[in-house]
């Protein structure tokens, strides 16, 4: 009888232990996950926020209304990536410290203006693209994309990019690219084929492969500006990048053919515009904000 007893004790006791740690478990799973601190955040006059994160070696604040489409951080999925793969990810907690891949914004040629949503340049803006575009009038918006360079490996230079254009063209078109003698603009130029279409003699009216090439090099003789200019049904566009090693970034622009002229004045300006942006790791911003609503 009495080892009967002990017997239903134990299962007892042993029951209750069960219970007790299926309890804790319980308790444990229905605990809320410990959240990341919610950065601060600076605001536009409309109350919306910046986009915030690191570019390059500097943490950033940018204004709210800037950014065409949206800002892209260093391991988001592309564009054509598989849409099960987007919705599994999970992009790790805005911080000031969050890398960024890339962003695009409009930049104004003639005054080193910002296109900015609910502010004058948005109304300029539209106004330029309803009376100008239309007529084949000089655009004096150009559109801009930053990259954030972050493998060390990676040279921060066009070197490769120039000797490839030219190999191509060789390869593919058949014929060289020619450095001209006089310089453009405080660039070095190379006209293909010397500037002359081989199928009728003349100057270059229209070609997708017979870009007009300009570069410039710093004192060490890396390419740190890479432009090239192209004839396509009578748009004259240019497309130019260059790199920041303050900044550790890769600059693309687009723009017509017409503002080359002021190539050095745009790297500076853009440069400008992103020093402006530039807040500590707690978001105190160093500047005044350009292109803040």
């Amino acid at each position: 009888m009495k080892s009967g007893y002990k017997k239903i004790v134990l299962i007892v006791v042993l029951l209750w232990q069960v219970l007790l740690l299926a309890g804790c478990d319980y308790y444990a799973s229905e605990q809320p996950a410990q959240q990341a601190p919610v950065p601060f955040y600076n605001r536009d006059s409309r109350g919306r926020a910046d986009t915030i994160g690191k570019l390059g070696t500097y943490s950033i604040s940018i204004p709210a209304g800037v950014i065409d489409g949206w800002a892209r951080y260093m391991g988001d999925p592309g564009d054509f990536a598989d849409p099960k793969i987007k919705a599994r990810y999970q992009r790790p907690p805005e911080s000031y410290d969050l890398p960024i891949e890339s962003f695009g914004f409009q930049y104004r040629i003639t005054d080193g203006d910002i296109y900015t949503s609910f502010r004058k340049t948005e109304e300029d803006y539209r106004h330029d693209n309803e009376t100008l575009i239309p007529y084949g009038k000089p655009f004096p918006w150009a559109g801009v994309i930053i990259y954030g360079e972050y493998d060390a490996a990676t040279p921060l230079n066009f070197n490769f990019t120039v000797q490839n254009e030219f190999k191509l063209a060789k390869e593919i078109t058949h014929f060289d690219y020619i450095q001209q003698e006089q310089p453009l603009y405080g660039l070095t130029v190379y006209r293909a084929n010397n500037g002359i279409d081989p199928k009728t003699g003349e100057p270059w009216k229209w070609d997708d492969n017979a870009k007009d090439i300009f570069i410039k090099k710093d004192q060490t003789g890396n390419i740190k500006t890479y432009i090239d200019c192209q004839f396509t049904h009578n748009i004259n566009s240019c497309h130019h990048m260059f790199f920041n090693d303050d900044w550790h970034i890769r600059v693309w622009i687009g723009y017509s053919r017409t503002y080359l002229p002021q190539w050095q004045e745009m790297e500076g300006n853009i440069i400008n515009i992103l020093n402006s942006w530039r807040v500590t790791r707690e978001g105190k911003l160093l500047g005044k904000q350009i292109g803040k609503a």
